[in-house]
């Protein structure tokens, strides 16, 4: 993870413009008193009248002046901190996009969620609107305070005490505040997680009239929120009386001390009407305390959840100098493949296929068996823990990344389509190649054409989030149009016609067997899907039981003809008699 102080460097001159006019704004603020020092000495007092002109005419122009350079240092604030919190964003967004599927199998999207929009907000707020508060705080004190010792050392004694005993408060309420902030983010991002699986389900929650479970489950992530926040406030409220008794009595302390000296003649009247101006010029630093040690509190607590996102890293990893083909043919081998995950049971166990380039292979099993795994290996989001997978003949552990899924189009069983028109939907991974006559052509292909030419705006239909809108069919031969627009060497259907009527299944599968040029993996649970395959698979409990066409299946009479007699029995039966 890159250090903020990083961050902060690439803008330095931003930041040192800021700065700059940080100083000149305070100076000038911080002057003005001198100017009523000199007023009531030497204007009321010592009856100068002649001064008096210049000297509102010097208070005007310092005023002139605060105002140029206290809106230059805002923007540049501004402007720096936003930069800088884009940048921040953007590269944690993309060490997120980096990192394998096994990370996003132990992470909650409302945490990542959390992390992206909510932790970069506190650290906005610190390198910017805070981050210069702070920094005001105590240039503005240090001026103060030199102005203060060069008008009487004795008297400035009261305010540096007063502000030791406030610095002394902040620090232990940062302490009990930070512990606090670290519950917040935590029990925010749960708070975001709940939210968001109960709105991307909330069809389904409707459909088995869960409304009052979630809202409940909802209400007791909420009632922590809010009681972790709460804990928070009694913090605050509990020190922040502290700077404001002390910041009320200051001024008044002042007053009554620097009324001795002027009474012993050690100190001038107008001296004194600089003093009190400056005692309570020094009041809103001291007041500030708390509420900054608040902010950045929070910013630290979030910075250490970025630092453990950054923690983690891809356990998938190209080799230092892959292997870049000139072509992808298509050819698949797998060879005594294992696969389990960590603390978890064996998924696949000695697993051994090869498909050439333009075959089709076809594979079957029960829910869990272990048939999405494969072309999870296929496509190396997990690497097998046995055995090896070869693309071309080449270990994909040696290709590139890159090269391995972007030769592969897949058609998921769990359709995912994005909020944005059917045309960017199909373009997905190829929008630079992918054009409109391509777009229809796969959209006819995949028996969508149809439905799609049917609606308003047709291919510049904007669909729902994750496709709502559109029946599950609609969404399958979406997803399948977007796969035949690619067209890489290799083609992965997971069940991806399971939503379809039959009629429109048989012809998909003529567009596929007319893909000659396309290597193919079938997974199905129908026999139709595959009974055309060069080669089938049979999977149970993670092995291979039976391999062969779908003759050579059915005249062994194993799992594959049982699967067979229980989807064709009434036909067959009905054709005997």
């Amino acid at each position: 993870m890159k250090r903020i102080s990083g961050y902060i460097w690439k803008h330095k001159f931003i930041y040192l413009f800021a700065v700059l006019s940080m100083i000149i704004s305070v100076s000038l603020d911080l002057y003005a008193p001198q100017l009523t020092k000199r007023i009531v000495d030497e204007v009321i007092v010592g009856g100068e009248t002649e001064k008096l002109t210049y000297l509102l005419l010097g208070i005007f122009c310092i005023g002139t002046g605060r105002c140029i350079f206290q809106y230059t240092k805002e923007f540049l604030f501004d402007y720096g901190a936003s930069s800088i919190s884009g940048k921040m964003r953007k590269d944690l967004f993309r060490h997120i996009q980096g990192l394998s599927a096994d990370f996003f199998d132990r992470t909650n999207t409302g945490e990542l969620m959390a992390r992206i929009k909510d932790d970069i907000d506190r650290i906005w707020d610190a390198v910017g609107f805070v981050g210069m508060l702070i920094m005001e705080v105590v240039i503005h004190t240090l001026i103060i305070l030199y102005f203060m010792y060069h008008l009487n050392w004795q008297l400035a004694i009261i305010p540096t005490i007063a502000m030791i005993i406030c610095g002394f408060i902040a620090v232990v309420m940062e302490k009990k505040l930070g512990v606090v902030y670290e519950e917040i983010s935590e029990e925010n991002a749960v708070l975001n997680t709940v939210a968001e699986e109960n709105l991307a389900g909330v069809r389904t929650v409707k459909a088995f009239a869960r409304e009052k479970y979630e809202i409940q489950k909802f209400l007791t992530h909420n009632k922590k929120y809010y009681d972790l926040n709460m804990k928070q406030s009694k913090v605050f409220v509990k020190y922040y009386p502290y700077f404001s008794v002390i910041t009320k009595i200051l001024p008044l302390i002042t007053l009554l001390s620097g009324g001795y000296f002027v009474i012993k003649n050690t100190m001038t009247l107008g001296e004194l009407s600089a003093f009190v101006e400056y005692s309570s010029n020094i009041v809103w630093p001291m007041e500030m305390l708390g509420w900054l040690t608040n902010s950045l509190s929070s910013a630290i607590a979030s910075n250490k959840k970025l630092k453990n996102i950054y923690a983690e890293k891809p356990s998938i990893a190209e080799i230092e100098h892959p292997v870049v083909l000139d072509k992808v043919q298509g050819k698949i081998e797998f060879s005594h493949v294992g696969f389990h995950k960590a603390d978890q049971y064996e998924i696949l166990s000695d697993i051994s296929f090869c498909v050439e380039p333009g075959k089709t292979l076809g594979i079957m099993g029960a829910t869990g068996a272990g048939k999405t795994s494969i072309i999870h290996l296929l496509q190396r989001l997990y690497d097998a823990t046995d055995g090896a997978v070869y693309l071309d003949d080449i270990n994909i552990k040696d290709l590139t990344l890159k090269q391995v899924r972007s030769n592969i189009s897949l058609v998921m069983q769990d359709v995912f389509l994005f909020s944005d028109t059917i045309t960017e939907n199909i373009k997905l991974g190829k929008r630079e190649t992918v054009d409109s006559r391509i777009v229809k052509s796969a959209s006819k292909d995949a028996q969508a054409s149809e439905f799609i030419e049917r609606m308003e705006k047709q291919y510049e239909t904007v669909i729902g989030e994750r496709g709502v809108g559109l029946s599950g069919g609609q969404k399958q031969r979406i997803s399948i149009a977007r796969a035949l627009a690619k067209k890489n060497p290799i083609l992965v259907l997971d069940d991806s016609t399971s939503a379809l009527d039959m009629e429109t299944e048989h012809f998909i599968q003529q567009t596929l067997n007319e893909l000659k040029d396309t290597t193919k993996i079938i997974i199905a649970h129908r026999i139709s899907s595959v009974r055309n395959a060069d080669e089938i698979l049979v999977l149970e409990n993670g092995k291979i039981v039976e391999k062969g066409t779908h003759e050579q299946l059915l005249e062994k009479k194993g799992r594959y003809y049982e699967t067979y007699l229980s989807q064709y029995g009434d036909f067959l039966l009905g054709k005997e008699a």
